[in-house]
């Protein structure tokens, strides 16, 4: 059987698009690198959108940090609630006393403030708020702003407005308050704060404690006379005003005085301030001086001073000021007031008895001569001196027979 080799393959079928071995072999090369530009497209889309989501969440960060920094200045949310801001010394600068409005909750942004007051007193130069600012108890509030509270930390209010109030010679700590308060200068718990505990740099007053026998530390250093105050000032640079004043009043000359006199300042002014209540008048002030000193040389034989008024400060100023949460009654403070001749009290008493004026002071240290041991007035203020206690009764029931009642 024969084969003719051109026969037609009428059984073979051809397709035109069939690929040979190498463009199959590319064909598969590239699908793999297809795939990975896809992959990369999709990967780009993701980091886009993680950018975006990012940029949106850190804007968003950066927005509420910014509404709350403006917050902290202009105090558009905030609330009136009060809150006591206290300093034991003086604040040196307002970096200090943002720290401490933190920690108070007045403020979120400290850092921010920090930066804004440092700009601020840089644009406006002639009204500073950098400090320092004295110490006290200060009542703040949120919706002051950061201005308003550092503003108040200075002694002065945003309205500016002031009254102008007398305090005569003789006023005692109890007086000037209930003033101070009456007037809305201040408010009464923290003019007492300010006077219990607040250290001033006054050197009549720098070393002055709180002491468990006298009813107010500064009693006897707040210097009468006419002062201009801020409604609402704070107390601090209320009771600032009464010491600057004092300060300047008692000078060096008086301190040498006082040592000659082997005195102590405080006790200067303790003398004074019995002299400011038990004279009728600017001329009887060194006679009664005088037998104070006299009386005070001689403690064994006048181991009290027999003036009233020291046991009267105590009845009639410190019993009606106390309150239920006083530290102590007024009997108490009476074992260390009373220099009447029945009680244990000898020599001076515990501390001023009023804030005496600057004859007083004058008095306590130049007091006249005289080898007088009593005195006492009649119901006309005239002023009765005597040597010997025969000579005191003589001339009381001569003048004053109702003292012997």
């Amino acid at each position: 059987m024969e084969f003719n080799s051109n026969k037609s393959h009428s059984n073979d079928f051809y397709f035109s698009n069939q690929e040979d071995g190498t463009s199959a072999a590319k064909r598969a090369a590239a699908t793999p690198q297809s795939a990975k530009k896809k992959k990369k497209k999709k990967e780009g889309v993701g980091s886009t959108y993680m950018f975006f989501i990012l940029v949106i969440i850190v804007s968003m960060v950066v927005s509420i940090y910014a509404i709350m920094c403006m917050n902290d200045v202009l105090a558009i949310t905030k609330t009136r609630s009060s809150v006591t801001v206290s300093f034991n010394q003086t604040v040196k600068d307002s970096d200090e006393a943002i720290d401490a409005f933190a920690d108070s909750g007045l403020i979120k942004c400290k850092n921010f403030c920090k930066f804004f007051i440092k700009v601020r007193d840089k644009v406006f130069s002639s009204n500073p708020l950098g400090g320092p600012f004295d110490a006290g108890i200060y009542y703040l509030n949120g919706k002051m702003g950061l201005e308003g509270m550092l503003t108040a930390l200075k002694g002065e209010q945003g309205t500016k407005e002031t009254i102008s109030l007398t305090f005569p010679e003789g006023y005692t700590v109890p007086d000037i308050i209930n003033k101070l308060a009456e007037n809305d200068v201040c408010d009464k718990n923290a003019l007492v704060s300010a006077i219990q505990s607040t250290e001033f740099t006054y050197s009549t007053v720098a070393d002055l404690k709180a002491n468990e026998t006298i009813p107010y530390r500064l009693e006897g250093f707040l210097f009468p006379d006419t002062y201009e105050f801020y409604i609402g000032e704070s107390a601090a640079s209320t009771i600032k005003k009464f010491l600057e004043n004092g300060d300047s009043k008692y000078s060096e000359k008086y301190r040498n005085r006082a040592k000659e006199l082997g005195l102590t300042d405080y006790e200067v002014i303790t003398i004074a301030s019995i002299i400011q209540r038990e004279a009728a008048n600017n001329d009887q002030m060194k006679k009664i001086s005088a037998i104070i000193h006299n009386r005070l040389e001689d403690t064994v034989n006048f181991p009290t001073l027999g003036c009233q008024s020291t046991s009267d400060y105590i009845t009639n100023k410190v019993a009606p000021s106390l309150t239920s949460t006083s530290g102590h009654t007024s009997e108490y403070y009476m074992t260390y007031y009373n220099t009447n001749n029945n009680s244990t009290v000898v020599g001076l008493p515990a501390g001023p008895i009023c804030n005496p004026g600057e004859k007083a002071i004058t008095a306590a240290l130049y007091p006249s001569k005289t080898d007088a041991k009593f005195f006492f007035h009649d119901t006309k203020g005239n002023l009765y001196t005597a040597t010997t206690y025969s000579e005191f009764k003589q001339k009381v029931k001569q003048y004053a027979p109702y003292l012997d009642a």
